[in-house]
């Protein structure tokens, strides 16, 4: 799969500024085929053969590290295959799948429009279709969240969704190229679908959660120092967003959720997280933050803008790491 070595400088951070780009302009089409739906229907497959064969604590969590396995390699020697075909009768077909691979693997225009439909609910006082809108971005139940509790919830997954659907991406998108950003989205997706901490999955899921977590832990912390210096440009709170990072950013369940909502909390004066239900279950978390509780439009208005500049920010050193690197490989 080789590429002529003057072109090499340019060729992998071309692909992921033409990928950022159709991102931020066309997000993702429903029509257009997804990796990530694939991933999805993988996984589900594989999770039903291994219910018929495990029945043990032991068994699935066995079954849930050959899952892992044998997800994220598929994921990773299909998309390699994949781009070593497209490679051999023009590199010009192997630039364009490149794009679409990446592509998919980020995830902002689609992040911000969902924000943005439960936004304009809000203002318009639908809020039955504000907490159905809600439903589709985070896990914690929403049907008796009232206006507040909806921009919070938004806030706060923006966040998160921030950390794992572009900064995640693009940082392994520098260390690995396509393939390396394609497996990170297995694992995600793994994670998003059996990794959850209830009867069904508390075994099986263990392995994917606990690897999503240490895949996810640079990138979180990066999120966090990003949101803070996108705070900074955006005349917010930034040295609130710092002080709450380094006080609160570790008190949540997750190793690395609460890096990007305690920044945004900061920035924004909220308090984040708390008390939240989850299947009817209601689970005590910390309060991330020590601001205002009531948030509201303008606060969901203000977290897309600091998203839209921490992408920009993680898309400048994404095509600086890559530019040095294929310049070093060149030279």
């Amino acid at each position: 799969m080789m590429i002529d070595n003057t072109a090499s400088v340019f060729f992998f951070p071309l692909v992921t500024a033409c990928a950022y780009v159709l991102d931020i302009l066309l997000g993702d089409p429903e029509w257009m085929p997804h990796p990530v739906r694939w991933m999805g229907r993988l996984i589900a497959l594989v999770e039903r053969a291994l219910r018929r064969c495990v029945s043990t604590p032991l068994g699935e969590r066995l079954g849930g590290i050959f899952m892992t396995v044998a997800c994220v390699g598929v994921t990773a020697v299909s998309s390699s295959v994949v781009l070593y075909l497209a490679h051999i009768p023009s590199s010009v077909l192997f630039l364009i799948v490149a794009v679409y691979l990446v592509w998919t693997t980020v995830s902002i225009r689609s992040l911000e429009v969902e924000a943005r439909n439960i936004r304009r609910s809000l203002e318009g006082g639908d809020v039955r279709r504000a907490r159905c809108l809600l439903s589709r971005i985070v896990g914690r139940d929403t049907e008796t969240l009232d206006k507040s509790a909806i921009a919070r919830a938004t806030v706060e997954s923006v966040s998160e969704n921030t950390s794992d659907g572009i900064v995640a991406p693009l940082f392994y998108l520098s260390l690995g190229g396509p393939v390396l950003a394609l497996a990170y989205k297995a694992v995600n997706t793994l994670d998003s679908m059996v990794g959850y901490r209830n009867d069904r999955y508390l075994n099986m899921g263990w392995f994917p959660a606990r690897l999503d977590d240490a895949a996810n832990f640079l990138p979180a912390r990066i999120t966090a120092l990003l949101m803070i210096l996108a705070a900074f440009f955006l005349g917010l709170d930034w040295r609130g967003a710092w002080r709450t990072v380094k006080r609160d950013g570790r008190k949540h369940p997750s190793p690395n959720a609460g890096l990007p909502q305690a920044a945004l909390a900061g920035a924004l004066g909220l308090r984040l997280v708390g008390p939240m239900s989850y299947g009817g279950i209601l689970h005590e978390k910390p309060y991330i933050g020590e601001g205002r509780s009531e948030a509201g439009c303008a606060d969901v208005d203000s977290t897309l803008r600091i998203m839209r500049l921490t992408t920009v920010f993680m898309l400048f050193i994404s095509l600086l790491v890559q530019g040095l690197a294929a310049a070093v490989i060149l030279a």
